[in-house]
């Protein structure tokens, strides 16, 4: 229980040594020093940082859905899963596993609910390729994708874009490579909404 309380208090707070700071403004959201490379230039990229194991990201997932499914079309909605401590490593293998099977939608929300409302101790690969199983996914392949080269380069590029945009905490949001917020920054959860759809239209400009 102590150590559960103890990676849940992390998603608050991580720090990076030695990247290169943002600069706060006042208006609920960060202004990053050097803007980042989108997936896709030809739209407006909202980009959430998350991790399972988080009850924040948790509490925060009906907020940004909602915002999602009725997000403008030029806006592309996209997470990542960077292990900022190095426990949450089997958590981050499991989300991108999920992307390279093509499974997230069977996978992700089971999978926050299990941990959160059903209070599931699913921190190993065993437990969650067992779990994965579950649902209907082939529980062998699931832990080999888990440990596979592919999820190890996209765990390793969302680490590097964590750090480029100084992200220091979970659930943040990062709008267009650009900007960065959070609850903590922006006021609440639905405020965050509120800067994403105020720098959505800033970056149309």
């Amino acid at each position: 229980m102590y150590r559960l309380m103890k990676l849940s208090l992390l998603c608050l707070t991580v720090v990076f040594s030695g990247m290169a700071f943002s600069q706060t403004t006042e208006q609920g959201y960060m202004e990053l020093g050097q803007p980042l490379t989108t997936a896709n230039p030809e739209k407006i990229e909202v980009l959430e940082f998350f991790w399972f194991g988080c009850p924040h990201c948790f509490r925060f997932e009906p907020t940004i859905n909602e915002w999602a499914a009725s997000k403008p079309e030029n806006v592309d909605f996209v997470r990542e899963a960077p292990p900022l401590n190095p426990g949450w490593k089997p958590h981050s293998q499991a989300f991108y596993a999920s992307q390279v099977l093509d499974v997230s939608d069977k996978f992700f929300d089971a999978f926050f609910h299990a941990i959160h409302t059903e209070k599931q101790r699913l921190n190993k690969p065993e437990s969650i390729a067992e779990f994965a199983g579950t649902l209907g996914i082939d529980s062998d392949l699931f832990l080999k994708t888990m440990n596979s080269f592919e999820v190890d380069m996209r765990i390793r590029r969302a680490m590097k874009l964590a750090q480029g945009a100084a992200i220091r905490s979970v659930p943040s949001m990062l709008i267009n490579g650009k900007y960065t917020t959070s609850g903590s920054v922006a006021g609440s959860n639905q405020k965050v909404i509120e800067v994403i759809n105020t720098l959505i239209d800033k970056e149309k400009v």
